[in-house]
Protein backbone atom coordinates (compact mmCIF):
# COMPACT_ATOMS: atom_id res chain seq x y z
CA UNK A 1 0.00 0.00 0.00
CA UNK A 2 1.22 3.34 -1.15
CA UNK A 3 -0.08 6.95 0.29
CA UNK A 4 0.63 10.85 0.48
CA UNK A 5 -0.90 13.54 2.01
CA UNK A 6 -1.99 15.99 -1.08
CA UNK A 7 -2.61 18.75 1.68
CA UNK A 8 -3.62 18.50 5.73
CA UNK A 9 -4.59 21.70 7.73
CA UNK A 10 -7.74 24.09 8.36
CA UNK A 11 -6.73 25.62 4.24
CA UNK A 12 -7.79 22.10 3.14
CA UNK A 13 -7.18 17.97 3.43
CA UNK A 14 -6.63 15.39 0.90
CA UNK A 15 -4.88 11.91 0.96
CA UNK A 16 -4.59 9.53 -1.84
CA UNK A 17 -4.36 5.56 -0.90
CA UNK A 18 -3.86 3.12 -3.81
CA UNK A 19 -2.83 -0.48 -3.50
CA UNK A 20 -3.14 -2.96 -6.64
CA UNK A 21 -4.58 -0.21 -8.95
CA UNK A 22 -7.25 0.78 -6.69
CA UNK A 23 -6.89 4.34 -5.64
CA UNK A 24 -8.99 6.66 -2.99
CA UNK A 25 -8.78 9.84 -2.05
CA UNK A 26 -9.99 10.75 1.43
CA UNK A 27 -11.51 14.40 1.73
CA UNK A 28 -11.53 16.81 -0.97
CA UNK A 29 -10.57 20.35 0.88
CA UNK A 30 -8.65 21.02 -2.41
CA UNK A 31 -9.24 22.81 -5.51
CA UNK A 32 -9.77 20.12 -8.39
CA UNK A 33 -6.58 22.08 -10.28
CA UNK A 34 -4.51 21.50 -7.18
CA UNK A 35 -5.42 17.91 -6.74
CA UNK A 36 -5.06 17.24 -10.34
CA UNK A 37 -1.49 19.05 -10.81
CA UNK A 38 -0.57 16.99 -7.20
CA UNK A 39 -1.15 14.15 -8.33
CA UNK A 40 0.24 14.25 -11.81
CA UNK A 41 3.27 15.58 -9.57
CA UNK A 42 3.46 11.67 -8.59
CA UNK A 43 2.60 10.29 -11.93
CA UNK A 44 -1.33 9.67 -10.80
CA UNK A 45 -3.94 10.45 -12.85
CA UNK A 46 -7.38 12.19 -10.83
CA UNK A 47 -9.60 10.14 -13.45
CA UNK A 48 -8.43 6.75 -11.92
CA UNK A 49 -9.46 7.29 -8.55
CA UNK A 50 -12.41 4.66 -7.35
CA UNK A 51 -14.19 7.75 -4.85
CA UNK A 52 -13.29 10.52 -2.83
CA UNK A 53 -14.47 9.50 0.78
CA UNK A 54 -15.43 12.87 3.29
CA UNK A 55 -14.66 12.27 7.00
CA UNK A 56 -17.69 15.37 8.03
CA UNK A 57 -18.61 18.77 7.63
CA UNK A 58 -16.04 20.97 7.52
CA UNK A 59 -15.33 23.43 4.55
CA UNK A 60 -11.65 22.36 4.59
CA UNK A 61 -12.56 18.78 4.26
CA UNK A 62 -15.56 19.03 1.40
CA UNK A 63 -15.30 22.63 0.07
CA UNK A 64 -14.96 20.95 -3.67
CA UNK A 65 -15.94 17.62 -3.49
CA UNK A 66 -18.80 18.56 -6.06
CA UNK A 67 -16.27 19.71 -8.49
CA UNK A 68 -14.17 16.36 -7.97
CA UNK A 69 -17.29 14.45 -8.88
CA UNK A 70 -18.62 16.96 -11.82
CA UNK A 71 -15.03 17.38 -13.47
CA UNK A 72 -13.01 13.94 -13.05
CA UNK A 73 -16.30 11.54 -12.48
CA UNK A 74 -15.46 10.51 -8.99
CA UNK A 75 -18.66 8.81 -6.93
CA UNK A 76 -18.80 10.74 -3.64
CA UNK A 77 -19.00 8.49 -0.42
CA UNK A 78 -20.47 10.20 2.95
CA UNK A 79 -22.64 9.40 5.49
CA UNK A 80 -26.40 10.78 5.50
CA UNK A 81 -26.29 13.27 8.29
CA UNK A 82 -23.09 14.91 6.61
CA UNK A 83 -24.66 14.67 3.39
CA UNK A 84 -28.01 16.32 4.54
CA UNK A 85 -25.79 19.19 5.94
CA UNK A 86 -23.08 20.07 2.87
CA UNK A 87 -25.49 19.01 -0.19
CA UNK A 88 -26.65 22.51 -1.12
CA UNK A 89 -23.11 23.58 -1.03
CA UNK A 90 -21.75 20.90 -3.60
CA UNK A 91 -23.70 21.71 -6.34
CA UNK A 92 -25.46 19.06 -8.38
CA UNK A 93 -23.74 15.51 -8.29
CA UNK A 94 -24.89 12.47 -9.22
CA UNK A 95 -22.92 9.91 -7.76
CA UNK A 96 -22.97 9.98 -3.65
CA UNK A 97 -22.94 6.60 -1.82
CA UNK A 98 -23.67 6.69 1.99
CA UNK A 99 -22.38 4.71 4.84
CA UNK A 100 -22.52 5.17 7.95
CA UNK A 101 -19.86 4.97 10.83
CA UNK A 102 -19.16 2.06 11.43
CA UNK A 103 -19.10 0.60 7.92
CA UNK A 104 -16.61 -1.11 6.37
CA UNK A 105 -15.96 -0.33 2.70
CA UNK A 106 -14.88 -2.39 -0.07
CA UNK A 107 -12.77 -1.44 -3.14
CA UNK A 108 -10.72 -4.24 -4.32
CA UNK A 109 -7.79 -5.00 -2.42
CA UNK A 110 -8.38 -2.14 -0.25
CA UNK A 111 -11.09 -1.98 2.66
CA UNK A 112 -11.75 0.62 4.40
CA UNK A 113 -13.25 0.84 7.74
CA UNK A 114 -14.99 3.76 9.25
CA UNK A 115 -15.36 4.93 12.70
CA UNK A 116 -16.75 7.59 14.85
CA UNK A 117 -15.17 10.65 16.26
CA UNK A 118 -15.82 13.10 18.64
CA UNK A 119 -14.79 16.10 16.66
CA UNK A 120 -17.77 19.09 16.82
CA UNK A 121 -19.15 17.66 13.72
CA UNK A 122 -22.79 16.59 12.68
CA UNK A 123 -21.35 13.44 11.91
CA UNK A 124 -17.62 12.80 11.67
CA UNK A 125 -15.27 9.66 10.93
CA UNK A 126 -12.08 8.75 10.79
CA UNK A 127 -10.60 5.48 8.49
CA UNK A 128 -8.78 2.72 8.71
CA UNK A 129 -7.64 1.28 5.34
CA UNK A 130 -6.28 -2.41 4.81
CA UNK A 131 -4.70 -4.42 2.15
CA UNK A 132 -3.51 -7.73 2.92
CA UNK A 133 -3.27 -7.34 6.66
CA UNK A 134 -1.48 -4.11 6.55
CA UNK A 135 -3.66 -1.21 8.24
CA UNK A 136 -3.36 2.53 7.42
CA UNK A 137 -5.10 5.13 9.57
CA UNK A 138 -6.32 8.50 8.56
CA UNK A 139 -6.97 9.72 12.27
CA UNK A 140 -7.28 13.59 12.05
CA UNK A 141 -10.02 15.90 13.59
CA UNK A 142 -10.57 13.23 16.27
CA UNK A 143 -11.99 15.93 19.23
CA UNK A 144 -9.97 13.93 22.19
CA UNK A 145 -8.58 10.56 23.06
CA UNK A 146 -11.90 9.26 23.10
CA UNK A 147 -12.62 5.44 24.65
CA UNK A 148 -10.80 2.72 22.01
CA UNK A 149 -8.34 5.48 20.05
CA UNK A 150 -5.03 4.19 21.90
CA UNK A 151 -6.20 0.44 21.44
CA UNK A 152 -6.94 1.38 18.02
CA UNK A 153 -3.28 2.63 17.05
CA UNK A 154 -1.46 -0.23 18.26
CA UNK A 155 -3.42 -2.10 15.67
CA UNK A 156 -1.78 -0.04 12.87
CA UNK A 157 0.73 0.13 10.94
CA UNK A 158 1.08 3.61 10.15
CA UNK A 159 -1.14 6.47 10.58
CA UNK A 160 -1.62 10.31 9.63
CA UNK A 161 -2.37 11.64 12.85
CA UNK A 162 -3.61 14.97 14.26
CA UNK A 163 -1.15 17.01 15.82
CA UNK A 164 -2.45 20.15 15.96
CA UNK A 165 -1.72 22.60 18.31
CA UNK A 166 0.87 23.26 21.11
CA UNK A 167 -0.50 24.13 23.99
CA UNK A 168 1.97 26.76 25.15
CA UNK A 169 1.58 28.59 21.69
CA UNK A 170 -2.27 28.25 22.05
CA UNK A 171 -2.63 29.67 25.26
CA UNK A 172 -0.48 32.59 24.54
CA UNK A 173 -1.34 33.10 21.28
CA UNK A 174 -4.06 35.59 19.40
CA UNK A 175 -7.28 33.59 19.54
CA UNK A 176 -10.27 34.62 21.84
CA UNK A 177 -10.85 32.53 24.99
CA UNK A 178 -13.95 31.43 23.44
CA UNK A 179 -12.03 29.51 20.57
CA UNK A 180 -9.10 28.38 22.69
CA UNK A 181 -11.59 26.69 24.86
CA UNK A 182 -13.63 25.01 21.63
CA UNK A 183 -9.63 23.69 19.88
CA UNK A 184 -8.92 22.39 23.23
CA UNK A 185 -12.46 21.08 24.10
CA UNK A 186 -14.00 17.19 23.83
CA UNK A 187 -14.81 18.56 20.18
CA UNK A 188 -12.01 19.57 19.30
CA UNK A 189 -8.28 18.84 18.14
CA UNK A 190 -5.50 17.04 19.44
CA UNK A 191 -2.58 18.05 20.53
CA UNK A 192 1.13 17.44 20.24
CA UNK A 193 1.35 15.98 23.22
CA UNK A 194 -1.80 14.17 23.01
CA UNK A 195 -0.96 13.01 19.53
CA UNK A 196 2.26 11.32 20.52
CA UNK A 197 1.24 9.65 23.60
CA UNK A 198 -0.96 7.60 20.95
CA UNK A 199 1.74 7.35 18.50
CA UNK A 200 4.17 5.80 21.67
CA UNK A 201 1.34 3.27 22.33
CA UNK A 202 1.26 2.16 18.43
CA UNK A 203 5.17 2.19 18.34
CA UNK A 204 5.39 0.18 21.26
CA UNK A 205 3.47 -2.32 19.07
CA UNK A 206 3.04 -3.02 15.34
CA UNK A 207 3.49 1.04 14.02
CA UNK A 208 6.05 1.89 11.78
CA UNK A 209 5.34 5.20 11.24
CA UNK A 210 2.94 8.40 11.70
CA UNK A 211 2.45 11.77 9.82
CA UNK A 212 2.12 14.22 11.84
CA UNK A 213 -1.18 16.08 10.28
CA UNK A 214 -3.40 19.01 10.32
CA UNK A 215 -1.32 21.43 11.85
CA UNK A 216 -2.62 24.73 13.08
CA UNK A 217 -1.00 27.52 11.49
CA UNK A 218 -1.03 30.08 14.31
CA UNK A 219 -0.75 27.81 17.27
CA UNK A 220 1.75 24.90 16.50
CA UNK A 221 5.00 25.05 13.87
CA UNK A 222 6.37 21.58 12.21
CA UNK A 223 9.35 21.46 14.41
CA UNK A 224 7.52 21.92 17.66
CA UNK A 225 4.97 18.57 16.13
CA UNK A 226 7.76 16.55 15.59
CA UNK A 227 10.17 17.33 18.18
CA UNK A 228 6.99 16.38 20.89
CA UNK A 229 6.58 13.14 18.89
CA UNK A 230 10.85 12.17 18.84
CA UNK A 231 10.65 13.00 22.74
CA UNK A 232 8.18 10.37 23.03
CA UNK A 233 9.14 7.71 20.27
CA UNK A 234 13.17 8.32 20.41
CA UNK A 235 15.19 9.25 17.67
CA UNK A 236 14.91 6.01 15.16
CA UNK A 237 11.50 6.32 14.63
CA UNK A 238 10.04 7.58 11.49
CA UNK A 239 7.99 10.79 12.15
CA UNK A 240 6.67 12.33 8.62
CA UNK A 241 4.97 15.87 8.40
CA UNK A 242 1.55 16.17 6.04
CA UNK A 243 2.53 19.97 5.06
CA UNK A 244 -0.56 22.24 4.97
CA UNK A 245 1.03 23.90 1.79
CA UNK A 246 1.79 20.56 -0.51
CA UNK A 247 2.03 17.19 -0.80
CA UNK A 248 4.17 14.63 0.94
CA UNK A 249 6.51 12.63 -1.01
CA UNK A 250 5.51 8.63 -1.45
CA UNK A 251 5.19 6.72 1.90
CA UNK A 252 4.49 3.17 2.47
CA UNK A 253 2.65 1.04 4.10
CA UNK A 254 4.33 -2.65 4.49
Amino acid sequence: MRTFSLQSGSNGNCIYVESDGVALLFDAGISGLQAQRRLAAHDRDIRRVAGVILSHDHIDHVRCAGIYQRKFGLPIYVTLPTFRRIGRGLGRVDHVRHFAPGDRLDFGPLTVQTLRTAHDAVDGVAFVVEDDGKRLGILTDLGHPFAGLSELIGRLDAAYLESNYDAKMLENGPYPASLKARIRGRGGHLSNLESAHLARTGAAKRLQWVAVAHLSEHNNTPELAIQTHRHELGRQFAIHWASRYGPTEWLRVE
